[in-house]
């Protein structure tokens, strides 16, 4: 009788039900088994998974994980908060490699310096992904400050790196506004009100000097 309750139930009725459940982890699948979602404590966070293939093991947030029909990671949500710092992280990531958007919260919550809002990157190169985790796999491999360095603006150099593109929020030297970078990263356009209240809208070439304001 009990499992056959609602047919018995009039139409009007408001049924509440209430159920706790506490795990370290969820997976939602597809009915043929693709992973499509990942609910997960830092613990057991899933390590993602580029190109069909798994990403080594690595320390990650708390949070979200999503994959694509592909089996790609394909952006997530991930948050924490301690006694020295907090954040919270909106991401979405490009086909086939990682974030090109943030809906980003961060904090230094000794200092209480914080910065939040959106963030937009580029990645010159197309499908660079494995050539980019192979370029930081030789980067640890170096011990030299002045070779890890080298190696670094040589991916640069190559375009294997995500550039910033824009930022529209709160920094952490407290303006507030739109800052947008050019194909290489270097700041070209900043509108914004600082930490004075004074209103400012400044134009950079492409070496970093003011060229104008207004």
């Amino acid at each position: 009788m009990q499992k056959h309750l609602h047919s018995y139930l009039p139409k009007t009725c408001i049924c509440n039900y209430r159920l706790q459940i506490s795990v370290e982890r969820i997976n939602v699948v597809e009915k043929n088994g693709n992973l499509r979602l990942v609910i997960s404590n830092s613990e057991r966070q899933h390590p993602g998974s580029i190109n069909g293939k798994e990403l080594p093991s690595r320390e990650r947030a708390a949070g979200l994980i999503f994959f694509n029909s592909v089996g790609d990671e394909c952006g997530g949500l991930i948050y924490d908060g301690t006694e020295k710092e907090a954040g919270l992280v909106l991401s979405v990531d490009k086909f086939r490699d990682d974030q090109v958007m943030q809906l980003q919260y961060m904090e230094d919550t000794k200092s209480k310096n914080r910065k939040y809002g959106v963030q937009l990157w580029d990645y010159p190169k197309e499908n660079s992904f494995n050539e980019r985790m192979k370029g930081f796999e030789e980067l640890e491999k170096l011990k030299n400050k002045d070779e890890i360095q080298k190696a670094y603006d040589k991916m640069k150099e190559d375009s294997l790196l995500m550039e910033d593109r824009l930022f529209l929020g709160r920094t952490f030297n407290k303006d507030i506004g739109l800052f947008i970078n050019d194909k290489k990263g270097n700041p070209r356009i900043k509108v914004y009100v600082d930490d004075n209240n004074n209103p400012k809208i400044e134009f950079f070439d492409d070496k970093g000097k003011i060229i104008q304001t207004r």
